[in-house]
């Protein structure tokens, strides 16, 4: 068989610079996915599994092998999801937003088509989703939901939209009494201004009783500098959706 060298396997990978000796952790990720090593912790459109390595835990996210098109548009104009993931994080970091640290990522092209890419971050230390305050009680519920609402407040005071901001990409934890937030699947982001609206609108995937609206508004408004109750009635329209309407879309940086 003759090898096209066109379509040669060349291998694109970056490390946070405190974690620059996981190098070969990195490159071993296709081997260790195919043969089911560590915890199969989410396996759906993109899989992740709980890998250990030298004692530590790691989060390890394996994207969807795109469709040939896109094989083309991430090879030759767009940055992989997996890139966008971690530069998301870093800068997420920068502005005090909390998110599991952001280890390093690998991608794979076969010539000028994209083939794999994996993500790596540290486990994060937040046991709980934001969808777990609708199975089990919480005695922090209110706490929690204000300072979603601060923190997305933060988000959008520094021209950051995250474009899958639902139920399962909030992680809380409660620390001496203190609540705790993380950011996960980041490799979907607007950057640019964010008003009232559009910020609300951010909002509508998140599941919340009138209350829960009303708690989140609160602090939105309050670190925003917004009126309270039209933030609260602007959450509750777009998450209900009235008939014929939709929320608008940002494009994806």
């Amino acid at each position: 068989m003759i090898s096209c060298p066109f379509f040669r396997q060349t291998t694109v990978f970056c490390l946070h610079p405190d974690y620059l000796s996981l190098e070969p952790f990195l490159r071993a990720l296709p081997s260790l996915f195919a043969e089911g090593e560590g915890e199969l912790i989410h396996d759906g459109r993109n899989k992740l599994r709980l890998l250990t390595y030298q004692s530590t835990n790691y989060v390890v996210k394996q994207f969807r092998q795109p469709n040939f098109i896109n094989q083309w548009v991430y090879g030759t104009f767009r940055k992989p999801k997996s890139q966008r993931a971690f530069e998301n994080a870093m800068r997420l970091i920068q502005i005090g937003v909390g998110t599991p640290q952001p280890v390093g990522y690998i991608n794979y092209r076969r010539g000028p088509l994209f083939a794999d890419s994996y993500l790596v971050t540290l486990k994060s230390e937040c046991p709980w989703r934001y969808d777990m305050l609708f199975h089990r009680h919480f005695d922090c519920q209110e706490d929690v939901l204000r300072a979603v609402g601060r923190l997305t407040a933060c988000l959008h005071e520094h021209g950051i939209t995250h474009l899958d901001y639902g139920r399962g990409n909030i992680l809380f934890a409660q620390r001496a009494g203190d609540i705790h937030l993380e950011l996960v699947d980041l490799n979907r982001m607007h950057f640019g201004p964010v008003g009232m609206i559009d910020g609300c609108k951010n909002l509508r995937r998140l599941p919340a009783t009138p209350q829960m609206h009303r708690w989140i508004a609160e602090e939105y408004a309050r670190v925003r500098g917004f009126d309270a109750g039209e933030c609260y009635e602007l959450m509750r329209h777009y998450r209900e959706g009235e008939p014929g309407q939709e929320a608008g879309e940002f494009p994806v940086n």
